[in-house]
């Protein structure tokens, strides 16, 4: 697909010497049959994904929200295609939020659009601190704004949909260049985010061809740009009296240029063939003079890049032609094709091929105010009229064409009516395909969207002003005080440049780094080694010498036994503890903070009234005293079971065994959303909490801080189940009140929905709020019966198929919005109090007084001894029920019944029992042992005969 080539320098046809392109490898666009089928699939894709035709309940309680992500706010083409894009998008209906990494004159363009703006000052390290999930989509435009892409690429963010638009070829021709040295890492860190990416947008055809390195099958070509009118208009007016002079040709020489595809393909000569047949008759309108003193006519041959089988080609076809030396010209590359276009006076499409969109030389041509004349192939006969704004002869009609020069070119000159045809022409191509792109667009937002039940639909495309469509809004670019334009080509090269400088300083830094930290590291485990064992040394000798001087009292080989197994116990116990942990050893309360993935971090507290969950073994937050929920419950190293539950699994991971982990009088949790939407417990809420809690001045109370009336899905304030079938496409009563059936076995004909009355008070969301541990844990046992029974009427069909009942689309946190307001009915009908903490001044107020709730409550189906009833009876049950059956109950926490306990007691005794039998048996083999008689004794001498034997031996 990509063939280098090398630059031929002789030839009969000329080569002009300002010829001269940036140092980087030149490829080849040769296109194929290959290529034809993947430029036709890419035009065809994402056309059948639309979510919005969906079945289930749409309720519209907000707008769709979209970021838009740039990496300066610069005046360019890119920023004016935006602004004209977000144009209609906001026209139906959805809402837009500015970020850049930096500022710029272009915040003007969008302040004029009152559009909110958010600068991130630090471009090498982004932001952090947004929370990507309030969008439905983001929308990231131009190469420089790569680095935000760190945030994208972690988890809670990874799932947000995403669309990247490039618009110049500068990465796809050094990707080439990364592979042929060797740069594989800096190629993968471009590749992450090309996979992240849910679609790729070029603004034309061949830029898909160039990036195919990065090809996932995300690309997705959107026509239609202002860059070729700004790029014009900025190269006009740098080199307007100058350029021809530069170029060494006379001001009354008569240049025709001929251009084509961005493609090489097979017979793209015959078509240059044709149009130097046609413009040969006009030789003889341009006499040969030795001085140069009349006009000449001038050929210049524009191409993308030069081949060797091209350029004899062209040299051949120019000799049998009988063209004077030096009057056709040969210039390549895509750089110099503004130099080409401003200098001509006729512009010539000379290729025959089918386009899959209007090209985007003839739209600069255009711009330029050159007479255009183009073979009428039909992507280009769709926007030139002939004779209106362009000349189109048939392609397979060579006197057409012939005729049409003859009116171009009258007496050396170009016509009056080419002029003014050229005139029209500029105000054409001005705003040419803008309904395209903004259709584009807004059509592929609507294809990939997963919008939520509680999202209003947006309007149709075809509801969009006419108006809006008829040009790119120049007037907001016009508005921008001393703008200037910069080249986009030239401005992506620069930051490349940036970018790999940064990359090779990076990567050395972090060898040199872990080969310092490794020397450090080793010398620091060599020194504590050596000290620890002059420690031991030092004690071992010390207890040696106390051992001598102190009698040592001696038990029996069964205390020595028992003590040994207590140390052992003792020693597996014990672990270092924190400075967090040990101040929380005294506090009466603990909030623990769930979280997904190194891109909530941010949205962590430090301090010691705070602990983080992580909903991942991988996830935990280095150094800090986390603890991961799988390692408590095993249910949660199921990614499903993690996804379809959310936060939620943390409370089951934290009561199992709470004893283990939790030590607090009171619980709390609060979710690193509410601190990323600023409405997380500040220092003076915190200080009310605890004084409330130790002073009991409400008893057993549902504490909570994030309230159901100002939460952005809910900005009509619904009641509280009109709020849950919101977010829940419909489904949250039907599912609630199945749930229910199932728990407490209710017949069909009874109301099994418990009533949760609109009485003017709020309910708590996003799971932040406090609660005495014994009733947490009551809780919990009601939500482990709970989501038993909604997982028995959903599992098949979710895990099955992806779709579930409470959302509009495949949705793997199928549950997680229902239990996030599980909490407010079983605090309600438990009759317990409801106590709204203001988070940012700590005023108390409660909510849902109990003269309010009389006749309201179904107590009885929320009290504790008949949960606890229905609890252990479903513990009885999982003794005799098939482990093969799936049923979640028994995974998500402690299985426990009088049956159970006393199994186990009669289990230790049996064990016990057995112990001492072993012990008795042991004895009774010792008693029974055979002994061994003694053989001899020895019988000491008397004294008189061992004195004569010792004499006896001092006389020898």
């Amino acid at each position: 697909m990509f063939l280098p080539v090398s630059v031929v320098e002789d030839s009969a046809v000329k080569m002009n010497p300002w010829n001269s392109l940036p140092k980087r490898e030149m490829y080849v666009l040769d296109i194929g049959e290959e290529e034809a089928v993947f430029l036709s699939r890419i035009s065809e894709k994402f056309k059948d994904l639309n979510q919005l035709n969906r079945t289930g309940m749409r309720f519209g309680y907000r707008n769709p929200q979209l970021a838009l992500v740039f990496g300066e706010l610069l005046v360019d083409s890119q920023q004016l295609l935006m602004v004209t894009i977000t144009t209609a998008l906001l026209e139906i209906g959805y809402g837009i939020q500015v970020f850049s990494l930096e500022d710029g004159p272009g915040r003007n363009m969008w302040r004029n659009l009152r559009v909110p703006i958010t600068i991130i000052h630090n471009r090498n390290k982004p932001d952090k601190t947004v929370d990507w999930l309030n969008y439905d989509g983001i929308i990231v435009s131009s190469l420089e704004a790569k680095n935000a892409f760190s945030c994208f690429l972690q988890e809670p963010f990874k799932s947000v949909p995403l669309i990247w638009i490039i618009h110049d070829s500068a990465l796809g021709y050094r990707s080439r260049q990364y592979t042929a040295t060797g740069q594989i890492e800096l190629l993968n860190d471009w590749r992450k985010a090309f996979n992240r990416s849910s679609v790729v947008v070029f603004p034309n055809y061949a830029l898909p061809v160039i990036y195919s390195t990065f090809d996932t099958g995300n690309f997705y070509v959107i026509p239609g740009s202002p860059a070729e009118a700004l790029e014009a208009d900025a190269f006009m007016a740098l080199q307007k009296d100058k350029l021809r002079i530069s170029m060494g040709y006379s001001p009354e020489d008569v240049i025709i240029a001929i251009v084509g595809s961005q493609f090489l393909y097979k017979g793209m000569w015959l078509g240059h063939a044709v149009v130097l047949q046609a413009l040969s008759p006009l030789l003889a309108d341009f006499p040969l003079s030795k001085d140069n003193t009349t006009a000449q006519l001038r050929i210049i041959v524009h191409s993308g890049e030069l081949t060797n089988n091209y350029t004899v080609a062209l040299e051949t076809i120019a000799r049998s032609l009988k063209y004077p030396k030096g009057t056709i010209e040969l210039i390549a590359g895509d750089l110099n094709s503004e130099s080409v276009l401003g200098t001509a006076d006729v512009v010539i499409y000379g290729s025959l091929l089918e386009e899959q969109s209007f090209p985007e030389i003839l739209i600069k041509a255009m711009c330029f105010e050159k007479p255009i004349i183009a073979p009428d192939i039909s992507m280009i006969r769709k926007y030139v009229d002939d004779r209106v704004n362009g000349y189109l002869f048939p392609k397979d009609n060579i006197r057409v064409l012939r005729q049409i020069m003859l009116e171009v070119i009258s007496k050396r000159k170009i016509s009056p009516l080419a002029r003014n045809i050229a005139s029209m022409g500029r105000r054409t191509a001005k705003n040419l395909m803008v309904s395209e792109a903004i259709d584009g667009y807004a059509t592929l937002l609507q294809n990939i969207l997963k919008l939520p039940s509680e999202v209003i639909p947006p309007k149709a495309v075809s509801a969009i002003s006419p108006h809006v469509k008829e040009k790119w809004q120049w007037h907001l670019l016009e508005a921008v005080p001393n703008s200037t334009y910069q080249n986009r080509v030239l401005r992506s090269n620069t930051f490349l440049d940036k970018y790999e400088d940064r990359w090779n300083h990076s990567r050395k830094d972090r060898s040199s780094t872990a080969v310092d930290d490794n020397d450090s590291f080793v010398y620091m485990i060599w020194e504590e080694e050596k000290h620890i064992q002059m420690a031991i040394t030092k004690k071992r000798i010390e207890d040696e010498e106390l051992r001598d001087r102190t009698e040592q009292s001696h038990g029996t080989w069964e205390e020595v036994y028992r003590n040994a197994k207590k140390a052992d116990r003792l020693k597996n116990d014990l672990h270092e503890r924190d400075d967090g942990e040990l101040e929380r050893t005294g506090q009466p309360l603990c909030i623990y903070e769930p979280y997904s993935g190194e891109g909530s971090w941010p949205f962590l507290h430090q301090r010691s009234l705070y602990r983080g969950v992580s909903l991942s073994s991988k996830g935990k937050r280095p150094g800090k005293d986390d603890f991961d929920a799988p390692s408590r419950l095993p249910l949660l190293n199921s990614a499903y079971y993690r996804d379809v539950l959310g936060e939620f699994g943390s409370f089951f991971a934290i009561a199992n065994r709470i004893d283990r982990l939790h030590k607090n009088a009171w619980i709390g949790f609060q979710s690193w959303r509410a601190t990323a939407r600023k409405a997380s417990l500040s220092r003076a809420a915190e200080n009310a909490l605890l004084d409330a809690i130790q002073s009991k001045r409400n008893g057993d109370a549902l504490y909570f801080w994030v309230r159901m009336d100002t939460d952005p899905r809910n900005p009509s304030q619904t009641d509280f189940w009109s709020f849950c079938d919101g977010i829940n496409a419909g489904g949250c009563k039907p599912a609630f009140s199945e749930a229910m059936r199932r728990m407490y076995g209710l017949n069909d004909d009874v109301d099994a929905l418990p009533p949760m009355p609109v009485d003017g008070d709020t309910w708590s969301v996003m799971l932040s709020w406090a609660l005495p541990t014994r009733s947490f844990l009551e809780f919990v046992m009601f939500s482990r019966m709970f989501v038993d029974a909604l997982d028995a009427q959903m599992y098949e069909e979710h895990h099955s198929t992806g779709h579930c009942p409470l959302s509009l689309s495949k949705d793997k946190q199928c549950y997680s919005r229902v239990l996030e307001l599980l909490v407010n009915v079983w605090a309600y009908h438990s009759a317990r109090r409801m106590v709204f903490v203001n988070p940012e001044t700590g005023l108390m107020q409660e909510q849902h007084m109990f003269k309010n709730r009389r006749g309201q409550m179904r107590i009885n189906w929320f009290s504790y001894n008949t949960l606890k009833n229905m609890d252990e009876d479903l513990a009885e049950l999982s003794d005799s029920e098939d482990p093969n059956r799936h049923w979640l109950w028994p995974s998500t926490g402690e299985v426990f019944w009088q049956g159970l306990y006393e199994r186990e007691r009669s289990l230790r005794h049996k064990e016990k029992e057995k112990r001492k039998q072993k012990s008795l048996e042991k004895l009774n083999r010792m008693r029974k042992r055979h002994r061994q008689q003694v053989i001899g004794k020895y019988v000491k001498p008397p004294p008189d005969m061992e004195e004569s034997s010792n004499s006896s031996l001092l006389a020898v």
